[in-house]
């Protein structure tokens, strides 16, 4: 069986919410999420849709999966990036990368820091968050993996 994405790890209800809050704010996303339920069939109609809460439109594409690997990126980044940055905050100064809040400066060079860096951050980090460092840990090792050097060995100690 393949590994659950980081992102399909978190709650359904976790999903929802991150969903309905990008649907909320952003009306491309909304109506590539419209046509994603009416692509997959079912008697939706598009007018129907239109008329739904972004809440209502969320529950229906997590309870039948539409989220593409696309999504889940970009949802993951509005996770830690925007409504959750405390953990990738608390990282990146870990870590000793500099950092506007939960930003990192494009003109920063990979890799970010030393893999010892890199370790001792990671480690602090799931001491003190748990589970959800974990996840926030796979997340950047599955989409970032050479700005942090070591990483996936460690995140495969710490589970």
């Amino acid at each position: 069986m393949a590994p659950v994405s980081p992102y399909r790890s978190l709650p359904a209800e976790r999903r929802v919410a991150l969903i309905t809050h990008v649907v909320s704010t952003d009306g491309t996303s909304r109506e590539a999420q419209i046509q994603r339920i009416v692509a997959r069939g079912g008697g939706f109609r598009l007018a129907t849709l239109r008329k739904w809460t972004a809440a209502q439109l969320a529950r229906e594409v997590v309870r039948y999966n539409m989220e593409s690997a696309q999504d889940e990126l970009m949802l993951l980044h509005t996770l830690y990036v925007v409504l959750e940055p405390a953990l990738q905050i608390a990282f990146l100064d870990a870590a000793g990368v500099r950092h506007d809040g939960a930003t990192i400066p494009e003109d920063l060079a990979t890799p970010y820091a030393e893999a010892t860096a890199v370790r001792s951050a990671a480690v602090a980090l799931v001491k003190d968050h748990g589970d959800d460092a974990r996840r926030y840990l796979r997340t950047i090792a599955l989409y970032n993996t050479d700005a942090w050097p070591g990483l996936g060995d460690v995140i495969a100690e710490l589970e």
